[in-house]
């Protein structure tokens, strides 16, 4: 076990990333992220995406300790090529010592991850870019007043989905379509399970190509939940089985934690508001049991192979 693994229980969050944000109490991507620059450590560029995260810089001031790049919502890989170029040449022509050399990191919302940047990623996957690429995802365009996105649930109710029934698309499988591009790695995480977090950053740091952190990020007020519950919904979102810890080396997926028992799922949607229209005024029944199905099914393939 690495140093950063050990350190994670005693660490303060503000050990790397200052505290000088603006960002929404219970933030779950923040939280993220402050136990990911833990382990990164300063010799990063974040080339940080249109979003959420962009709140954190207040120009010419970022909390970041190391070096940090605004670009277009759809541009963080292009960026990304940019900078590791460019650390590519100092290092060749002697002005950057090797050991001095910086990881470069997109850092994006799951709307320029799924949606508005998809293209531009699968691009810099195919040049086998050298960059890690992690994607916060509260499942909305959580800036713009969550409005729904390529990642939101099915049956979530959004800023721009407020039927009785919600959202009606389901959300897109990104782990699976980076995975078929045949990366580095792929992996999920959670703030809300820190030690299956570090390792798999750990595992990232060491590799090199294309590698992608996604980290589900409970958002209080798009999801209409107390802030102090955000540690609470990301352990259920486990425990229910909603979202699987696993990753993609080496050409095969292993889930790094098998929920057993698993929850009902109504146990992680009930403490969410966007939710609230499947229990109130009277429970559909027929929603829920398509969403506890689609979990059933996933992990009966898991299970039985």
């Amino acid at each position: 076990m690495s140093d950063a693994i050990r350190r994670m229980k005693d660490l303060p969050s503000t050990h790397l990333l200052g505290t000088g944000t603006a960002m929404c109490a219970g933030c779950g991507g923040l939280i993220t992220l402050h136990e990911i620059y833990d382990v990164l450590g300063t010799k990063t560029v974040f080339v940080n995406a249109a979003g959420c995260m962009t709140l954190l810089a207040v120009y010419p001031f970022t909390p970041f300790r190391g070096s940090w790049l605004y670009t277009a919502m759809a541009s963080a890989p292009a960026g990304a090529q940019g900078v590791r170029d460019a650390l590519d040449i100092l290092i060749k022509k002697g002005r950057l010592a090797p050991e001095e050399d910086l990881t470069a990191v997109a850092l994006t919302g799951d709307g320029a991850a799924y949606g508005m940047g998809l293209s531009a990623t699968s691009a810099a996957i195919d040049r086998n870019l050298d960059f890690l690429y992690l994607c916060y995802d509260n499942e909305g365009y959580g800036n713009t007043g969550q409005q729904y996105s390529p990642a939101t649930p099915h049956a979530a109710q959004t800023a721009t989905s407020r039927g009785s029934r919600g959202y009606p698309g389901y959300k897109k499988d990104l782990f699976t379509i980076w995975a078929a591009h045949r990366p580095a790695y792929v992996a999920t995480v959670i703030g809300a399970e820190p030690l299956d977090l570090a390792k798999k950053i750990e595992k990232a740091k060491a590799l090199k190509g294309p590698r992608l952190i996604l980290a589900l990020a409970p958002c209080p007020p798009g999801w209409e939940f107390d802030p102090q519950d955000s540690i609470e919904i990301g352990r259920l979102a486990v425990k229910t089985g909603v979202w699987p810890l696993k990753e993609y080396v080496d050409g095969k997926v292993v889930h790094t934690h098998v929920p057993h028992p698993r929850l009902p799922v109504e146990k992680y949607l009930e403490k969410q508001g966007r939710f609230r229209h499947l229990f109130e005024p009277t429970r559909n029944e027929a929603l829920l049991k398509e969403i506890q199905t689609a979990v059933d099914q996933y992990w009966a393939e898991i299970e039985h192979g």
